[in-house]
């Protein structure tokens, strides 16, 4: 989607009392390009010839997938290199040998599998778009390889009301992948009184949090759990004791303590959880926490999937690839919340993925225009970018993590924790995939983000893998 410039041009207007008027300029051009069969004859020769576009969309009855690997549990292919045919977004047909085809699209070593999810996403959308927009973070979510992605009610106005809700869910359509509003808890954020989560769940609403203003009232957070159990609703809550360490700026430790900054206790993160746990095994209710950061939390969260209760949790890409012994440059791309935790804690949050204990990657993608990370440490604010690099950061640092195993915390377990419709590789079924390769390493430079902002700790970081492209909405979207 081309976007409006915020600048204008001044032109002569005898009528004006200053002799002038203002109009707006015209858009600058695309920087995507919309191929068909007829003016491009082989894509791949294309795609591989025009390094200066960042993506290009595909729109063709037919396109031929040629000898991908298929990475999908549910699919009777799955395991096998196929080729798979998609018209009109709807796979017609998966084969060793497919030749009819509009368009073909042929890389080496390609896994395909459904459309990966992001469940937690700040897309500052409405009030805050000099930080991100919808357009732009759809822009950085396609990068990344998602096809879903699940905003933050923390906007202005607050999504809050089935109003707020339908905005995103209207505004979003015109654009390459599904984005789903997360509803307030309460409203405003404020964590007072309930807001109208039924309303919201009719209108589209994936989920329910307070965002990054976790819901610190036990008696609010247990009226919550209850309320969602009516219609099956998932509460998603950063366990978060803002009374614990509120003016803290890093993890408290030895490092905190060697940088002269005040530290936020690992034991702001657990009082939550433990509290929280008991909430939903009193309400039989289910809760997910998302940005789980510390090997104690991680102890309560075993305990209460051993018990049977409905609990579920996700942790950041960045809390799995950097710890707080990376802040000693003060760099404040670095400062998140939750924040950045011992070596220790990082290496017991790798271990917890690779056995299953997480259930999902979340890419806590929070956009900071320049003038909020290039300051003092103190003063910076929380976030850093995180959709483009989520996947190449995990499979980083998790290189042993098998293809089967991505797609689970990619894709198949949000669609399950959050009631979405299943989506599988087979014949017949709408086309939601995403195109990955795990091998090979580059280095994430400034020029490709996407994001409306830049404040990413990845860049000049040497990432293992790539995402190639998506296919959704029956657009095939291939990436630089």
């Amino acid at each position: 989607m081309v976007k409006s410039r915020v600048d204008w041009i001044r032109t002569s207007d005898p009528l004006h009392p200053m002799q002038m008027r203002y109009r707006a300029a015209p858009p600058p051009e695309p920087t995507r390009k919309f191929l068909s069969c007829k003016r491009v004859a082989n894509v791949t020769a294309f795609y591989k010839n025009q390094p200066i576009f960042a993506k290009f969309y595909l729109h063709l009855m037919k396109i031929l997938l040629k000898q991908v690997f298929i990475a999908d549990p549910l699919s009777p292919h799955n395991g096998f290199v196929k080729d798979i045919l998609i018209t009109n977004g709807i796979i017609e047909k998966i084969d060793d040998e497919i030749s009819d085809a509009d368009e073909r699209i042929q890389f080496e070593n390609v896994f395909v599998s459904t459309g990966w999810i992001d469940i937690f996403s700040n897309f500052d959308d409405p009030g805050y778009e000099f930080k991100e927009t919808l357009e732009t973070g759809a822009d950085a979510a396609v990068a990344g390889g998602y096809t879903q992605v699940f905003t933050l009610p923390n906007t202005n106005p607050v999504v809050h009301n089935k109003s707020q809700v339908e905005y995103v869910v209207q505004k979003s359509k015109s654009l390459p992948l599904k984005i789903l509003p997360i509803g307030a808890v309460t409203k405003l954020c404020e964590g007072k009184e309930l807001a109208e989560m039924y309303d919201m769940y009719s209108s589209g609403a994936a989920a329910f949090s307070d965002g990054t203003a976790p819901i610190q009232s036990a008696g609010i957070m247990v009226k919550a759990l209850q309320y969602v159990k009516t219609f099956d609703g998932v509460i998603v809550q950063m366990p978060i004791d803002k009374s614990i360490g509120q003016f803290g700026l890093v993890s408290e430790g030895i490092i905190s303590t060697r940088l002269g900054l005040p530290g936020i206790p690992a034991m702001a993160e657990e009082l939550i959880v433990a509290r929280d746990i008991k909430l939903a095994q009193y309400a039989d209710s289910k809760l997910h926490f998302t940005g789980v950061t510390t090997a104690r939390s991680l102890e309560y969260i075993k305990r209460a999937k051993d018990a049977g209760l409905k609990i579920t949790c996700s942790v950041t890409p960045y809390h799995l690839f950097f710890c707080d012994e990376d802040l000693q440059n003060y760099d404040t791309n670095l400062k998140v919340n939750p924040p950045l935790r011992s070596r220790d804690d990082m290496m017991a949050l790798r271990e917890a993925v690779k056995n299953g204990l997480i259930d999902c990657i979340a890419s806590h993608h929070m956009p900071q225009e320049w003038d909020s990370k290039t300051c003092e440490f103190e003063y910076a604010k929380n976030g850093m970018l995180g959709l483009q690099t989520a996947f190449t950061a995990v499979n980083t640092v998790l290189p042993e993590l098998s293809v089967r195993h991505i797609c689970s915390l990619f894709s198949l377990n949000a669609r399950r924790i959050f009631n979405l419709p299943l989506a599988t590789i087979a014949e017949e079924q709408s086309a939601e995939l995403t195109l990955f390769t795990t091998d090979g390493e580059s280095v994430f430079t400034k020029e490709e983000i996407k994001s409306k902002s830049s404040n990413s700790a990845f860049i000049g970081k040497s990432l293992k893998g790539k995402v190639i492209g998506i296919y959704s909405k029956g657009s095939l979207i291939l990436n630089k």
